[in-house]
């Protein structure tokens, strides 16, 4: 399919994504992390995963 489109192959991803936030938006989302019993690492994912799979009950 790449090759007929003329795109180079998708290589696989890493999973390891860096940000540079604001430090009161770090500050934020460790709070809430915390507050609901995950590790930052899971809480980011799960939010993600939220907008790129809404609740259709929302």
């Amino acid at each position: 399919m790449c090759e007929e489109s003329g795109r180079p192959p998708q290589k696989p991803y890493s999973g390891n994504v860096t940000l540079s936030i604001p430090p009161e938006v770090h500050i934020g989302i460790a709070m809430a992390a915390e507050a609901s019993g995950k590790n930052l690492n899971q809480w980011v994912t799960d939010a993600l995963s939220a907008v790129l799979q809404p609740d259709p009950e929302s």
